[in-house]
């Protein structure tokens, strides 16, 4: 459990503004998410007095918070085996496997990634949601950052906030695009993908996501989401797929598979997002059993920068294909080969 008690008087450089905006002024150490959710539930008064994020406030108005953020003590600590690709007293970097469920939700309470990380550093109790800032859909392989401490955790999540995180991917998909250099600063994510389709160059999806109308499992390109950006650029074109870099410039959930689906080039596996099968014309036994049992869809969180929370230093890791991603585009090959 932690404890955070903050006072600041309103400067005449911040009077008469909205009051999360001041706030995120005067406590640049916390997320403005943070800060609107402690307004929102009273933690964060002016003159001791609750208020509305959107409220004025003005010269000498003082603003206090009285937080305490509890401990995941509620998740059981489960040793499982964590691929650590890097890790310090403030951050770990770890690689995730296909099938594993980053954080406890109904239906999955035990054997997730979080119970892990709570069996692999305990102090993770500490920090909220055990110090994960991003997420991993399941069945999507790569890197991950997790934050040590709630001043690492505060600092990531700005960053990724402000857009300071670039995701990049690596995909197969049936149409590909280019992707364009992201306005972005410090924190990068990239993927690599197997989409279905051919592509011819690359190109963005921009188009806001919100819940699918119908499959609440879903997301979908609807007029009042949320602002959603995807970058791609073709790797490798196949006679009916299409290997791809693809680079976040927002980060929604499902954000990538629902916009690749959304301009017809599905990934590879989608359970979700890509539909009936549909063998390419022609493809060889070999492709066609390849394609019948990859269970997954065929993304992999390839390369990860961010700026150190506590050095600042610019730090960059990657993960190679998992077998199962290298063995598809292993196949693909030689059914280009084989015509």
């Amino acid at each position: 459990m932690t404890h955070i008690v903050l006072s600041a008087q309103v400067p005449e450089t911040f009077a008469n503004q909205r009051l999360d905006l001041v706030a995120a002024q005067l406590f640049p150490d916390y997320s403005r998410a943070r800060l609107q959710t402690w307004i929102k539930e009273g933690q964060l008064k002016v003159n001791s007095s609750a208020a509305r994020p959107r409220d004025t406030v003005y010269l000498g108005d003082e603003l206090s918070v009285d937080v305490v953020l509890q401990a995941e003590r509620e998740w059981e600590a489960q040793a499982m085996p964590i691929d650590i690709v890097f890790e310090d007293e403030h951050l770990i970097i770890l690689n995730k496997a296909t099938d594993v469920v980053v954080h406890p939700a109904a239906g999955h309470r035990d054997g997730t990634l979080l119970n892990g990380l709570l069996s692999h550093c305990p102090s993770l109790k500490e920090v909220p949601r055990a110090g994960i800032v991003h997420r991993l859909d399941k069945d999507t392989t790569g890197l991950l950052m997790v934050a040590k401490t709630l001043e690492s955790h505060v600092q990531l999540v700005e960053q990724l906030r402000l857009r300071e995180v670039k995701r990049e991917y690596e995909a197969l998909e049936s149409h590909v695009q280019l992707v364009e250099q992201l306005r972005l600063r410090e924190v990068k994510r990239e993927y690599e993908a197997v989409a279905q389709g051919v592509l011819t160059g690359g190109g963005k999806v921009d188009a806001p996501l919100g819940r699918h109308p119908v499959n609440r499992k879903r997301r979908a390109v609807v007029e009042d989401g949320q602002e959603a950006v995807t970058h791609y650029r073709v790797l490798n074109r196949y006679r009916s797929h299409t290997h791809i870099h693809v680079q976040l410039e927002t980060g929604r959930t499902h954000q990538i598979r629902a916009h690749l689906s959304h301009i017809n080039i599905p990934l590879v596996g989608d359970p979700l997002y890509s539909g009936r099968l549909q063998m390419p014309a022609g493809c060889s036994p070999v492709l066609a059993a390849c394609l019948r049992s990859f269970k997954r869809q065929a993304l992999h969180a390839r390369r990860l920068t961010l700026q150190h929370p506590a050095t600042g230093e610019t730090m960059v890791w990657e993960a190679q294909l998992p077998q199962d991603f290298k063995d598809l585009l292993t196949v693909l090959d030689d059914d280009v080969r084989a015509v």
